[in-house]
């Protein structure tokens, strides 16, 4: 009988990603998705905080008194794996690099350590689920070197995977069925600077195949929309939703975070972007060393400013090993909690307002699932759309017709 394998996920949408290509190499071992029926359970991890690294920690030692075999694996195989593997809470550490190396490490049937090389990429696979998106990993690594951030240090220097490999994965899966398709990786706006190609270049290739629908974009940077890009944008074929990494909007703090962008030229982009159509996200973080009452209220009134209508925002967590970990704060986490809630209540207004200007345009929705008597999933705005019945999955439905709620659009087709 085959041993059973559960993989936990924590983080970012690259490491879903990166779970699966872990996943699709096993072959003598048999996947579960119930930590009970497992042996062995594979924690991919991240390290993005120390609060990310102390969850981490926590679930390894449940499984440890479940007297599971833990594999560390994910960002924090490199910043935490040998401490860990020391300590006696995890049987083996899994680096970036050798996710194809899973079925070979657990075969032997013995401890082991492989940090990876962040110079390399993993082999690609085309992953295939019972999800309704497929998703596609174009780069890895990134090459900023912003205070707060760890990232760089974990998975290394930008590099992007072969144009053709990318094309062909897209085209195995969206003859498999498949009609969208989202772009991930660390820092996919920096696709193609290795191989003499761009991410702008590479999406042109990608609406030339017969049978895709929409393509979604992972985070980008406002440094990184360029003149090619926005010709690009203006496709068919790509989600009217970006999400593009503001991360602050004071000019001081965008200095003390070694931010590239500039908040005069955000605000030119979002704009332009908006005119065309696009709801507009961003990555924020309140509560950042530096953080004054006057830095904080120059940053919301450029804030106040911007069309966005989706947020991701959190309050400063240290991260060791970044510049940040060595500042001092000037707020409290109540203050900051009290600012992060400001920018959301705009957001949702923002949101709101958007959605009931975009009234007569017709919503493209992909069916997610079904709960409650509504199916449901998302729009080209990357707005949640409820629809009254049972659709099949993967199915796309036109609303021309539909009420606006809070926080979402309901339709009876």
């Amino acid at each position: 009988m085959m041993n059973k394998v559960f993989f936990k996920t924590f983080g970012c949408r690259t490491n879903i990603y990166d779970t699966e290509l872990i996943a699709a190499n096993l072959e003598n071992f048999q996947r579960v998705f119930s930590e009970n029926e497992a042996e062995i359970v594979v924690v991919n991890s991240c390290t993005v905080t120390n609060s990310a690294d102390a969850t981490v920690r926590a679930y390894i030692k449940k499984m440890n008194s479940l007297n599971k075999r833990v594999i560390i694996a994910g960002c924090g195989a490199l910043s935490k794996g040998e401490s860990l593997k020391k300590s006696g809470l995890v049987f083996g550490v899994l680096g970036h690099s050798k996710k194809g190396n899973l079925n070979e490490l657990l075969s032997l049937n013995k401890p082991f350590v492989q940090k990876g090389d962040l110079t390399k990429l993993d082999e690609q696979k085309s992953i295939k689920s019972d999800k309704t998106k497929a998703f596609i990993k174009i780069q890895e690594g990134c090459n900023f070197q912003c205070s707060y951030c760890i990232i760089p240090t974990v998975r290394g220097k930008a590099r992007s995977y072969d144009e053709k490999l990318l094309l062909n994965q897209a085209r195995e899966l969206i003859d498999s069925g498949y009609k969208e398709i989202v772009l991930t990786g660390t820092n996919i706006g920096s696709y193609g600077k290795d191989k003499n190609s761009s991410l702008g270049g590479l999406l042109k290739i990608l609406g030339e195949i017969d049978g895709l629908k929409r393509v979604r974009l992972g985070s980008i940077e406002p440094v990184q929309i360029d003149k090619e890009m926005l010709e690009v944008l203006s496709q068919n074929y790509i989600e009217k939703h970006l999400h593009i990494a503001l991360q602050h909007t004071s000019s001081k703090m965008l200095k003390i975070m070694r931010r590239r962008n500039e908040v005069e030229k955000d605000l030119k982009l979002f704009e332009k972007l908006s005119s065309m159509g696009f709801a507009l996200g961003t990555d924020y973080i309140v509560g950042h060393p530096g953080e004054s009452d006057e830095v904080w209220n120059e940053a919301l009134e450029w804030f106040k400013k911007f069309p966005l209508t989706h947020l991701h925002g959190f309050t400063f967590s240290k991260r060791e090993g970044t510049i940040s970990a060595n500042m001092d704060l000037d707020v409290s986490q109540k203050v900051a909690k009290k600012r992060l809630k400001e920018l959301k209540d705009i957001v949702f207004t923002n949101n709101l307002n958007f959605r009931k200007k975009h009234k007569e345009i017709k919503l493209e929705v992909l069916v997610e699932k079904y709960e409650n008597g509504f199916s449901s999933g998302y729009d080209q705005f990357y707005n949640l759309v409820k629809i009254e019945g049972e659709y099949e999955k993967n199915r796309w439905l036109e609303l021309p017709s539909y009420a606006i709620k809070d926080g979402y659009n309901e339709a009876n087709f």
